[in-house]
Order: C-alpha cells, then structure tokens, then sequence
C-alpha cells in the first residue's frame, strides 16, 4: 500500500481578516476606477459627444484614467499656511475610511462576506454617514471660508438625506423580516415571483417606491450633480476641497466614486438579490455571486450616473426642501403600506 502525505494548512482567524481588509482595500480604489472608467469617461463621453477622453491610448481612450491618476500622484502636496496640518491631512483618510467600513458587511456570496452581522443595515447605514465629519474636517482645517463653506452645506445635506435613505431601507428590512444583508438576499431569492419559486422575488418589485427613495438619496449623499451644492464651481470654486492638491485630492476622488460603488452594491444586495442567482445554490454561488453582484450593482450605478450627466444642479432651498417635504413624506408612506399589505398578505 502506498501511502499520500496530505499537507493540511490552518489558517487563523487573524490571517483570514488580514486577508479580508487587503480584499477590502482593493476593491475600493478599483471600484473607484471601474465606474470612473466605464461613466464619467466611456458613457458621459458618448451621450455629450465628447472626442478628448476617448482618444488618449488610441484604443477608445483607455489611457485617459491612468493619466489623470499619473497626474495627481506627480502634482506638490501644498497645504495652506494657516491650516492645522493634521486635521487638513486626516480628513481625506476619513472620507475613504466610511467607505471601507461599508464594505464590511456586503455579501459578495453564500460565504463571501468580511463580517455578517444581524444589524447589517443599520452598521452600513450608519458608517456610510461618517464621511460627513471628514468633509467638515478638511473645510475647517484648510482656513478658506470658501471651504468652510462648501463644508457646512455638505453636512446640512447629508444630514436631511440620511433620513429618505433610512426610510427607503425600512421597507426592505419590515419584508424580509430582518436587517441581515445576508438574511435579505435568502429572502429574496427564496420567495416566489408570479407564483415561480424558482425565480426568487427580489423585492424592487415591491418596494420600487423605496428603491426610487433609496437612489435619490444616495446620489445627494455622493453630492452628485443635482445635488452637488457642497462643491458648486460656480459659486465655491471646489468647496471642502478647494485647497487640496495631488494625492490628497486623489483621495476625495477615490472615496466618491468608492461610495458610489458602495451604494450600487447595497442597492443591489437589498433591492435586486444580491449575489443569487436562480438555481445556483453551494460552492458555484460562492464562484458566480460576486460576478452577479457586480453585473447588479453596474446596472444600478448606471442610473446614478445617467441622472448626473442629465439635471442642473439644484439650489440650496430647493435641495433641503426635496428632502423635507417630498421624500421624507414619501418614505414614510411606503412604510405604511408595506405594513399594511405585510399584515394583509
């Protein structure tokens, strides 16, 4: 009888999160990349007609992002004199760091998660809205009123949309039956759609008010165009940001379009599934999940950024009056009648 030796490697659990953060750390900068590639340069360029980002490379521009980044990386690291250095260079950390946190809790899989809490969407929703206290970190730290400014506005901002956003999620959370993520996408894709139970039911199909709510919001908490008052051109010249150059500036750039991939991927875990796919069930989910995730969450970044690219922006009273009077009452409608047809059905 021939014997095998069998090499068993034990991995603990410091090892397994240490890869986890770095998997983490990864997908921001290249989700960042992704969407910036694929809508602010790709898509914007073709339904504007604009012939610059599709040229540097030769091949559909495709140098055009890498440049732009190669740009940033070479440009002084100035900061004002009156600044205080410290809080002027945390803040763009700060900004990334929310984004991370989001991260966290996503399920890319049936196994495929960092950490799964039982309070997963209150932790989302909650670290999401750290980015706040890095905007008005780097527009009091940078000593320009302009910054300043645009700083204040962002947080009155953020602050009248995380309430649509929460509302937008508690119809989800009232019909699944619980604010796991990972528990909302088994719900989705073990309910019944047309009497299909092979199909799944991902719940856009009821909550599309919420979905609506939920997009609006996020969109005002990216402070994209409508609702891009804190970083107005026209009026604060470039907001918070205003007095950052390089890499620093770099990072606020990542840590936008980090979130917005963030949104789209939590958007899609509790709207439109998540990772499952009808049929696909065990170790092929845990292979095809993240696949189907990110197909989800490119078709809900896709409407983010089509209205960016379509609607003026905003004013200030109208920005803070569609939040209190419209969305707030039209979040809190959709609860009432999730509940109503939660009891009934």
């Amino acid at each position: 009888m021939i014997g095998h030796a069998v090499l068993a490697l034990e991995v603990g659990w410091g090892t397994t999160m240490a890869i986890k953060t770095l998997v983490i750390l990864m997908v921001i900068p290249l989700g960042a990349l992704i969407l910036g590639y694929t809508f602010l340069l790709k898509m914007m360029s073709h339904m504007q007609s604009r012939l610059g980002p599709m040229d540097p490379g030769g091949f559909h521009g495709w140098f055009q992002l890498i440049g732009d980044g190669l740009k940033f990386l070479q440009k002084e690291d100035i900061m004002p004199d009156q600044a205080d250095r410290r809080v002027f260079a945390a803040a763009p950390a700060v900004v990334v760091l929310s984004t991370f946190l989001v991260f966290a809790v996503i399920p890319m899989g049936p196994d495929l998660v960092v950490k799964e809490l039982d309070v997963g969407v209150f932790y989302a929703l909650a670290v999401s809205s750290l980015s706040v206290i890095g905007v008005l970190m780097a527009g009091w730290a940078s000593a320009n009123k302009f910054a300043l400014l645009g700083a204040l506005r962002a947080a009155g901002q953020l602050i009248a949309y995380e309430l649509p956003l929460i509302l937008a999620v508690v119809g989800v959370v009232m019909q699944a039956g619980t604010m796991n993520l990972q528990g909302i996408v088994y719900a989705q894709r073990d309910g019944s759609m047309f009497g299909i139970e092979a199909l799944g039911q991902p719940f856009i199909l009821t909550q599309f008010i919420g979905f609506a709510l939920f997009l609006v919001a996020a969109q005002a908490e990216l402070t994209q165009t409508p609702f891009d008052m804190p970083v107005a051109e026209s009026e604060l010249v470039s907001g918070y940001m205003v007095e950052y150059t390089g890499f620093r500036f770099l990072f606020f750039f990542i840590g936008e379009f980090g979130t917005a991939f963030a949104f789209s991927a939590l958007a899609a875990t509790l709207f439109l599934g998540g990772w499952s796919i009808p049929g696909v069930t065990g170790d092929m989910a845990n292979i095809l999940g993240p696949f189907a995730l990110f197909a989800k969450l490119m078709a809900v970044a896709f409407l983010m950024f089509w209205v960016r690219f379509t609607y003026p922006r905003l004013r200030e009273d109208q920005l803070q009056a569609l939040a209190w009077k419209v969305l707030i009452p039209i979040g809190l409608l959709n609860i009432l009648l999730t509940g109503i047809f939660k009891v009934a059905l």
